[in-house]
């Protein structure tokens, strides 16, 4: 009998355990999970402060979303996601979600922000895959590169600039590494090309 009662007495002890260590890390995921959305959040604030002055909007553009239908422009066969930024209720720019394929080591995932003239505010890669100290000079943390298509249009420069200088263009490549700038440029003049397509819809929104 005391045999038995040790044993109740363990099991029970072993399932309160159970229970107390699942309960905990429960917790500790929900808390781990907010903290990483918000440090997330925090990211993207701090990325599109970068690139939209903030002398253009009033509005949140985390909330203030669309979802656009697949484009080839926008270098993916998915929808995706554009921030919209109001000012007085009107719109003023967008930043587009946008990709731009074919780097040398894959897909680009970046941002890119344009005023409702049609010209880019500034743009950023937010993700890649990039061979370090050759490709990966399109991170603002590697070189100040990006920052080459702030107040760029399509007529400035002209599409047939719109390149990397070994192809004719306005835009520097990278020593050693060109295929991913020629990826970056080609991806932010067809955001711009998407944006002059449909800008009576995107300034509708």
């Amino acid at each position: 009998m005391e045999l038995f009662a040790s044993i109740r007495r363990n099991s029970l002890g072993l399932a309160i355990f159970a229970v107390l260590t699942a309960g905990l890390i429960a917790i500790t995921h929900q808390l781990t999970d907010h903290t990483i959305k918000n440090n997330i959040l925090d990211a993207q604030i701090s990325a599109f402060n970068e690139i939209l002055p903030a002398n253009l909007y009033d509005n949140d553009l985390t909330k203030d979303t669309a979802i656009l239908p697949a484009d080839p422009l926008l270098g993916s066969d998915e929808g995706i996601k554009i921030h919209i930024a109001r000012k007085n209720g009107e719109v003023s720019g967008i930043i587009f979600e946008t990709i731009a394929p074919r780097g040398y080591n894959g897909n680009l995932d970046m941002l890119v922000a344009i005023d409702k003239n049609g010209v880019v505010t500034g743009s950023r890669v937010i993700s890649h895959k990039e061979t370090p100290g050759l490709g990966d000079k399109v991170d603002l943390k590697k070189s100040k590169w990006i920052l080459s298509f702030a107040n760029k249009s399509l007529e400035n420069p002209s599409l047939k600039g719109w390149g990397v200088k070994k192809d004719g263009g306005d835009f520097d490549q990278f020593t050693g590494a060109t295929i991913t700038p020629r990826a970056v440029v080609r991806a932010v003049k067809n955001t711009l090309i998407y944006f002059d397509q449909h800008k009576d819809t995107l300034l509708a929104y």
